[in-house]
């Protein structure tokens, strides 16, 4: 099982967005990041994208989807939506950052968001930010398949609500 997150350059024009430009895929121990807009869907990761024995996790799956299809078509196989199983634990919150500050007590840094992911050369803030957010993907699926939201979880998600 894996974390699975993409980046794409920010447009700041109402109703445009970018090509994806990072595809990042997480283990615990380490986080591969492709830069799709160099290379483009590769038939390896289309065959890793249909692979339905190897479980994909992340956030806004749909949205990724709509956009990588915009570079190859692959049928996606595999893959588990964070955001739907969220919805079984009545946690309430949609974004990364969030389910994971109610889950782990710890927050994750978006100051990389809007940076430029087209850039000719990552910084170590942006490959950083990329790995954490598909690391933290896999982290969530984890945690409330094997504990779910239970007393401690219940108790911080009922303190963070009021």
């Amino acid at each position: 099982m894996v974390g699975v997150d993409t980046e794409s350059k920010p447009s700041f024009r109402k109703g445009k967005s970018n090509k994806i430009s990072l595809l990042q895929i997480s283990t615990e121990e380490c986080c591969i990041l492709f830069r799709i807009n160099l290379t483009g869907i590769t038939d390896d990761i289309r065959r890793f994208f249909e692979n339905e024995d190897i479980v994909k996790a992340g956030v806004s799956l749909k949205d990724d989807f709509l956009m990588l299809h915009r570079v190859a078509s692959f049928t996606p196989k595999g893959f588990v939506e964070i955001q739907e199983m969220v919805d079984k634990f009545d946690i309430g919150e949609k974004s990364l950052q969030k389910i994971y500050a109610i889950l782990f007590g710890k927050k994750i840094s978006k100051s990389q968001r809007m940076s430029n992911w087209d850039a000719e050369i990552l910084s170590d803030a942006q490959k950083r930010y990329a790995a954490t957010d598909a690391w933290a993907s896999l982290m969530i699926y984890k945690a409330l398949r094997t504990r779910g939201v239970t007393g401690y979880y219940r108790k911080r998600l009922q303190a963070i609500k009021g």
